[in-house]
């Protein structure tokens, strides 16, 4: 029944007073500093490492992986999981190479990193493409999945759970970094525990189904003898799904530029760490990574079960829109409405947490982008620190507005977490580019930069339609592969740029690097050591 019960609307709102509550102390203890605009934006030197982790999962995790990513598991397998796991191996990197350059450097935006080692064009052009990407990909995104799923399980419409998760999320946003960074904490609870209780009721249903009654260790192993070949992390030429993930591009090719990109460039990733020291940082970013190895288990396994329960001729309505097409987004609605009373509110909570926890990060960094990098550079440079947080409080509400506005508009996606990844990689390798040259090679120049920044949407933009323009005489490269084709083509321009006219003495910017920033501790090489053995092991074993 597509009905939450009285128990799922106590157990509901219990998570919506406990959420609301601790966010409410949160702010109340701080708000003293609450007018500096460090303190909003970033909670400079208030986040514990396991916040700092929780939050980067929480503002990572959505509805885009609940109900995305286990319809991809559904359509496609354990192979979507790539993403989860190399983000695992991508956080190492991350943690020892890229953040430590942030908090030497003083970094708080994005584009104040560019504007720093290049120019304010740079900067601006950059912050213009982050914030269109912010609003109407990111946002509307996560805002219509998760209405999808909303209006899926209950009897709240599709318009109003639209403005329902963006009010919530305004209000948690509302109160600045510090209330995000410790409320994700709940959040990052309730949805793992939600999830869970999801992917034992489709494992449990599954060996039902087969004979084995409620056994979740012969479910599993139903789940691999009955969908064999969703149990594949590498696709050859000749799979069906090779467009979405080309062979060994998910692991050294398009899969690491998107991943090093979106942890390592991203401002509403990278934020919950800017305002920590070194060592708290690099803990809660390994925090983080072990987190993400968890992922694929309350957000693909579902998906899979769902598949064998449909090809075993279950669910075939509820699988399938108004003109009788297969929708592999449906999966994790459909198993959420089979939950009994009081387990269906933890995960309708664990859903909601999910959206909004995801929503309220990037509204902060759309403020903290907009705010810092756009309103006092070119409307009021003497802005004062109060002048800028209610800015950024603005900013939320109309970004969030705006998002809410586009949201309908996607309701004709099939896959809508591979939209995401695709449409988010068209800005990727232009950024990752700029970046990593402009960490590790002094000689890159603003010009080059620039180059960079314009070049990314025109070059990726192309590879993706000259195909169809030329009637197939172009070869259609998946969108992965697209990713690195961009990527080096935008490093070769840069580089042969900046040989060909570099920078003038006074026009050289430069960062402050040196190697000793790049040592870690003995227990963060143990538990990256950990993380990447438990890797080598996932694709040994589903290879």
């Amino acid at each position: 029944m597509n009905r939450l019960q009285t128990a799922d609307y106590i157990v509901f709102f219990v998570y919506f007073i406990v959420v609301s509550a601790y966010g409410y102390y949160v702010y109340h203890k701080k708000k003293s500093a609450i007018t500096s605009s460090t303190d909003f934006f970033l909670a400079e030197g208030s986040l514990t490492w396991w916040a700092i982790g929780a939050s980067l999962i929480a503002s990572n995790i959505s509805a885009e992986h609940f109900i995305g990513m286990s319809g991809s598991g559904f359509a496609l397998g354990l192979a979507i999981s790539t993403y989860e796991w190399m983000a695992a191996a991508t956080l190492i990197i991350v943690a020892i190479f890229i953040i430590p350059v942030y908090l030497k450097n003083r970094i708080f935006t994005m584009p104040q990193f560019l504007s720093k080692r290049y120019n304010d064009k740079v900067s601006t052009i950059m912050a213009v493409f982050w914030l269109l990407v912010y609003v109407f990909v990111n946002l509307t995104s996560i805002i219509y999945l998760g209405a999808l799923a909303i209006s899926s399980i209950s009897n709240i419409s599709f318009e109003w759970s639209i403005a329902g998760l963006s009010l919530f999320a305004v209000i948690v946003t509302l109160g600045g970094m510090k209330v995000i960074g410790y409320t994700d904490v709940i959040q990052v609870f309730v949805l793992i525990a939600g999830g869970l209780v999801t992917t034992y009721l489709a494992i449990s249903l599954l060996s039902e189904k087969f004979g084995y009654g409620g056994d979740i260790l012969k479910g599993l192993s139903v789940l691999q003898k009955e969908a064999p070949g969703h149990f594949h992390m590498i696709f050859d030429s000749s799979h069906k799904y090779y467009r979405e993930l080309p062979g060994l591009s998910v692991l050294i090719g398009g899969m690491l530029i998107n991943n090093l990109a979106y942890w390592g460039c991203n401002q509403y990733i990278v934020q919950r760490a800017l305002g920590a020291d070194l060592k708290t940082a690099r803990k809660g970013i390994l925090f983080a990574a072990f987190l993400k190895l968890l992922i694929p288990v309350i957000a693909v396994l579902p998906g899979i079960a769902m598949y064998v329960l449909h090809q075993k001729g279950m669910f075939q309505q509820e699988m399938a829109d108004a003109t009788g097409t297969i929708k592999p987004d449906h999966a994790y609605p459909t198993l959420m409405n089979l939950l009994p009373a009081g387990l269906k509110g933890v995960a309708f909570a664990a859903l909601t947490a999910a959206i909004v926890a995801s929503l309220a990060g990037k509204a902060n960094s759309i403020s903290t982008i907009f705010s810092l990098d756009i309103y006092r550079k070119y409307f009021n440079q003497e802005a004062s620190e109060k002048k800028l947080v209610q800015i950024g409080r603005w900013a939320v509400i109309i970004a969030m507005l705006v998002a809410a506005i586009v949201t309908p508009a996607l309701r004709s996606l099939d896959q809508a977490y591979q939209f995401i990844q695709e449409y988010v990689g068209f800005i990727s390798p232009g950024v990752l580019a700029i970046f990593l040259l402009g960490f590790f090679w002094k000689r890159t120049t603003a010009s080059a930069a620039m180059a960079g920044a314009l070049l990314t949407i025109p070059i990726s933009t192309i590879l993706k339609f000259l195909p169809s323009w030329t009637n197939g005489a172009f070869p259609d490269y998946p969108f992965l592969d697209r990713m690195s084709i961009t990527f080096g083509m935008i490093v070769l321009t840069m580089i042969i740029m900046s040989i060909t006219n570099p920078a003038k003495e006074n026009d050289t910017h430069t960062i402050e690097i040196d190697t000793s920033m790049f040592r870690v501790s003995t227990g963060f090489i143990i538990g990256s050591v950990i993380i990447c053995g438990i890797l080598a092991a996932l694709y040994t074993v589903f290879w």
